[in-house]
Parts: C-alpha cells; structure tokens; sequence
C-alpha cells in the first residue's frame, strides 16, 4: 500500500536534553487506522504535536508523501496533509456549529458542498448548525472538531484521545465514521485512544508508546488475539 507518513528516529519533548520521545520510526499507509496506544506519559500526544509541527523534532526525519516536512513549522504540517483534532477539541465556543466548519473552507463556492459532505459523516449535526459549538455535547463537539478536520482533506488525520469523556455508543459511531473516510478518501488516521479493546476492535494496525519508545507493534488483529502482548508491553517487559 502507498505510505502517506513515515517517522524516522523521531525524537522530541518540552526541554531538549529530556526528551519524551525518544527514536520512533512510525509509517502509516493509505487508507489504514493506526492506533498508537501507551501508559498516561508514555509520550501519545507529544508525538502528535511533533508530527502536526506544534514541537521541533531534536532528532530524526518526518515525510509525508514522500516530501520532508520541516521540523516545528505548523504550517508547512498542513500544507503537507496532516491535520490534528487534539485532546481539547480546539472549537471556537462561541461560534456556532456551522461558523466552526466554515473556517475550514475558505473559498465561498464550496461552502455549500463542504456542509453537504460532513452532514453525511455527522447527520447529527444538521439540527445543531445553529448552535454554539459551547453548547454542544461532548459527542457532538468531537464529531464538529472531526467534521472541521475533514473539511481541510487532510491526507494523514491525527486524533488525540478520540473517547475522552464520551459514552461508548458515541465512540463507536465516531469510529465507523473514521474507517469509511479511511476507505473513501485514502486517508490516513492516527489515533491515540486509552480503550485498547475498543482500538484494535476498529483499527488496521497498532503502536505501543512505551516511555517515548515504540514497545511493540504489530496489525491489531494479532494484537487484539494476545491480550497479554499489550499487556507486557504496557509494562515494559519483552512483548516477543
């Protein structure tokens, strides 16, 4: 399958001479979900922030399509493909539903089918467009920051803690939203999620971050079929 991300000896963190993630090689393909599960502070969203350019990488190389994108430029993240939903949702409260998405479609003549287009991932939405993003449910604030993501046609889509304070049906729905936007438009999705049983239930591959280090990996079937593999490699110990 075509690669739309790879990492490459990435490390990063807050001080440069303590990193929190130390040496990841990570690749992602089109059109698959990996899930990068991990222990609280084992290093999942500064990961994230590295790759999406919030922090400079100290060390090793990040691709996207082939094309390097630099280190702690933002932007240039963008402008490659890769979009981040982090673990706040980053909504402006005070705009509506429908103003949120509209920020991610600058040019006027596509508004329309933009709206279109996330109505049919997120019906729920329709009845809400009114509504300011503060007022939402949490289901519905994490479908509105998914559906505003989806908008900018990321090719490498990261989410940071997909079920966080969601009740399990919401996270489920949210979650055959992200395959059939997986097997639609080829795009690629990280997505960091606590619930182990409920990643491997929905992913295609999977990362255990370990202490900023990569303890293991594997397809999440065979992961989802040994239990204990995460388990030991939650805990540090040798997962072969």
């Amino acid at each position: 399958m075509t690669t739309t991300l790879e990492c490459r000896g990435v490390t990063a963190g807050y001080l440069k001479e303590r990193p929190c993630v130390r040496d990841v090689d990570l690749t992602l393909a089109a059109g698959e979900i990996t899930c990068l599960l991990g222990p609280n502070g084992a290093g999942k969203t500064t990961l994230l922030e590295t790759l999406a350019g919030l922090l400079p990488h100290t060390g090793g190389a990040i691709e996207v399509e082939g094309a390097p994108v630099r280190s702690g430029r933002p932007r240039d993240a963008v402008r490659a493909g890769m979009v981040l939903v982090p673990d706040d949702r980053a909504l402006f409260r005070q705009l509506s539903t429908k103003q949120n998405l509209l920020l991610a479609v600058p040019e006027r003549s596509r508004r329309s089918s933009a709206l279109k287009q996330v109505l049919q991932y997120f019906p729920a939405l329709e009845k809400r467009l009114s509504v300011d993003a503060g007022r939402l449910s949490g289901g519905e604030q994490q479908m509105l920051a998914i559906g505003r993501a989806i908008l900018q046609r990321p090719s490498v889509l990261l989410i940071d803690e997909l079920s966080m304070g969601l009740a399990p049906v919401i996270v489920t729905e949210i979650l055959e939203v992200l395959r059939r936007l997986a097997t639609a438009e080829g795009t690629s999705v990280l997505l960091v999620e606590q619930h182990v049983h409920l990643a491997l239930g929905s992913a295609d591959r999977a990362a255990v971050l370990v202490h900023g280090r990569i303890a293991d990996r594997d397809s999440a079937a065979a992961l989802r079929a040994d239990p204990g593999r995460v388990e030991r490699a939650y805990l540090g110990t040798d997962a072969a």
